[in-house]
């Protein structure tokens, strides 16, 4: 691993259900640098699930919450980032992971797996708001997807397709794109 590698935070983005928490505690451990999960970070400050926030604060409120809790994060140089699927929906936000140099890596994801994962995932339904009011099925992922994706692509630094990976397998492609 080279010192360059070393000190580069690496952020994780993508929709629900793609793996950015599973696969960014995998490469942390892999790399041996810290794992910052933002949404954590977030439901540990407001006391209270990302669901709860949205419901009594709105989602303004959680976009301020995520976008102070980006700027602190961003900072650091080794860490594994992942960030969850809106926080890129701000320019202040896209233009402070640009400023501190990380790799972006969009984990790409089929909308039908992603409806599959984040049924699998009892915590999902009770933490989770939907997006839209489709009511969070198939065409709430592909509407959601419409509209962030090109924003995603726009911040990467490269996109793996997770669709048919295992969170190992993930790691191991991803540190090859490093």
């Amino acid at each position: 691993m080279t010192d360059k590698m070393k000190r580069m935070g690496i952020v994780l983005i993508g929709y629900r259900g793609s793996g950015k928490s599973t696969v960014g505690r995998k490469l942390a451990d892999r790399l041996w640098q810290e794992c910052v999960e933002i949404d954590d970070l977030i439901v540990n400050r407001a006391g209270k699930t990302i669901k709860e926030i949205f419901e009594q604060d709105g989602e303004p409120a959680f976009r301020a919450m995520e976008s102070d809790v980006l700027k602190e994060v961003g900072k650091r140089e080794e860490a594994v980032i992942s960030l969850g699927g809106g926080a890129l929906d701000r320019e202040e936000n896209r233009t402070a992971l640009q400023q501190a140099g990380h790799k972006v890596i969009y984990l790409k994801c089929e909308p039908s797996e992603l409806l599959r994962r984040i049924q699998a995932d009892p915590q999902s339904a009770s933490a989770r708001p939907n997006l839209t009011s489709l009511g969070g099925g198939i065409a709430e992922i592909e509407a959601v997807l419409a509209r962030r994706e090109p924003i995603w692509r726009s911040a990467m630094t490269a996109e793996l397709d997770v669709t048919h990976l295992t969170p190992e397998e993930a790691v191991v492609y991803i540190v090859r794109l490093l």
